[in-house]
């Protein structure tokens, strides 16, 4: 009896772990269009697990309407849900949610991918939170991203990092229990408010960011 060989895969599959260069992470991961996310962090390929519904998929709800209330009153904003970012030669991640000014940092290539650091990343991180924290933040830092949240909410924490001379210093919330964006005036979170799923309490005080003085001169600025 004679068998016939399987045929041989003309591009190979992406594998956790894998250490790629940019280019080949693309060839794969384009010819796998049933994979929903792999990630290029330090040349090293991350392929994402199932999501839990409480561990990710409300809280990344949850502050993608923040992001969403302050982008709808910002034109010249752009929020992206799980775009694919070109950082550098070896770090191709996709952020569960970006903020950003293209050309005042990053551009959105002809091909429709963004190319360099965005100004505001966020991840929200339950079994990655390892990853977000150390490979993931390197990358971010080396890039210029300016602002880093990570939600670790099987923790019930979260981390806003700032870009300050060329190291992340994690932001406190003030007396109120607000941070303030630095990157992008307006806004403004109730960390306390949106670890615990007060959302009306969290658009409520973004609504008082989007009131204020600077937020109006950034409009400003943006319109220019």
């Amino acid at each position: 009896m004679v068998t016939t060989p399987e045929p041989r895969l003309s591009v190979p599959p992406l594998e956790n772990g894998d250490r790629l260069s940019r280019s080949e992470f693309e060839r794969r991961y384009e010819a796998m269009p049933h994979l929903k996310k792999a990630e290029l962090v330090e040349g090293v390929v991350y392929m994402a697990s199932p999501l839990r519904i409480k561990s990710h998929g409300e809280p990344h709800g949850d502050i993608i309407g923040w992001l969403w209330t302050y982008k709808t009153a910002t034109p010249g904003v752009v929020l992206g849900i799980e775009p694919t970012v070109r950082l550098d030669l070896e770090n191709e991640p996709q952020p569960d949610a970006v903020l950003l000014v293209p050309g005042r940092q990053a551009t959105i290539g002809a091909d429709d991918y963004i190319e360099g650091a965005p100004e505001l990343v966020v991840e929200v991180a339950a079994s990655s939170v390892a990853i977000d924290l150390h490979d993931k933040k390197r990358a971010y830092r080396r890039n210029q991203v300016r602002e880093y949240i990570v939600w670790r909410t099987l923790e019930g924490q979260l981390d806003w990092f700032v870009l300050e001379a060329d190291d992340y210093v994690n932001q406190q919330p003030d007396v109120q229990g607000v941070v303030r964006s630095k990157a992008f005036p307006g806004l403004w979170l109730a960390v306390s408010a949106l670890l615990s799923g007060e959302m009306t309490t969290v658009l409520s005080v973004l609504q008082q960011g989007l009131n204020s003085s600077e937020h109006q001169a950034f409009l400003q600025q943006l319109s220019d």
